[in-house]
């Protein structure tokens, strides 16, 4: 991974088909890698190697983790420039990255995900780094792309817009836990967490004009800095609950498919709210 084995201290279990990921050899870890994991970056540049062709970047993981040979792979990447949308693959197929728009390299990062057809693709805020128009266009392929292949997304990102379009179902994280679990409509809906709630609450509403936006307060703590017990929330919501210090941290099944951190809703209200 990125992190030093010398000073770096990593937990928990990573579980793909049975198998901890955590605990793999290099040799182990890269047939999985690519093959039945793809993986779409955030920043399409900065995915892709600068002194390579378009054709050999795509061919290079066909090359690793399929027994095509060299005709059969050029013809799949081919297919894959196609397939992203990219209107001439045999003219992008020479090209660099420099020569290509953000959109048309983060679907040249996405025909890299999908080149071996992994069953689970891993999605980094993959519009961040592009405009609006190109953003909605991304998010539009990679739905025709699970529906076409039916792979899984696991889509990263902070835009509840993003969220809202593309997700089935949702988790949300904070200070490092996942603190709400339910499906998409659910979760808009009938969100419990206050977390969950403050940032829904957040979102600026078309056509309120002259209302005060709802502002969470505080930051996001530093690790060693996280309430040793109760909600890693509570300490930005200066008037809920005392008891929300004191609860249970674990999830908890509140509705069908529908899981929330601790209790600590049952305290929360917004200020002026009843309780």
């Amino acid at each position: 991974g990125l992190h030093n084995k010398n000073n770096t201290k990593i937990t928990g279990d990573i579980i793909y088909n049975d198998v901890n990921l955590v605990n793999l050899n290099e040799a182990l870890y890269n047939k999985i890698r690519g093959n039945d994991i793809g993986m779409i970056f955030q920043d399409p540049l900065a995915s892709l190697n600068p002194l390579m062709t378009i054709g050999a970047q795509i061919d290079e993981a066909l090359y690793y983790h399929t027994d095509l040979n060299e005709k059969e792979r050029t013809e799949r990447v081919l297919e894959l420039l196609g397939q992203v949308g990219i209107p001439n693959p045999q003219r992008t197929y020479k090209q660099y990255p420099h020569e290509l728009s953000g959109g048309m390299r983060q679907r040249v990062v996405i025909a890299i995900a999908l080149s071996c057809k992994p069953p689970i693709i891993i999605a980094d805020e993959p519009t961040t780094a592009l405009d609006v128009t190109i953003q909605a266009q991304i998010l539009d392929l990679l739905n025709d792309i699970q529906k076409e292949t039916e792979s899984g997304i696991i889509l990263i990102t902070h835009d509840l817009g993003v969220v809202a379009e593309t997700a089935d179902r949702v988790a949300v994280m904070y200070a490092g836990q996942f603190v709400e679990i339910a499906p998409v409509e659910e979760l808009f809906t009938n969100p419990k967490h206050p977390y969950t709630r403050s940032l829904l609450q957040s979102i600026p509403q078309a056509g309120a004009e002259g209302e005060e936006l709802h502002v969470i307060q505080g930051t996001v703590p530093p690790l060693p800095k996280l309430p040793r017990k109760g909600c890693r929330f509570a300490p930005r919501i200066p008037w809920i609950s005392a008891d929300a210090h004191e609860e249970d941290p674990s999830l908890h099944e509140v509705g069908p498919n529908h899981f929330v951190r601790c209790t600590c809703y049952k305290h929360f209200h917004f200020e002026g709210e009843e309780a």
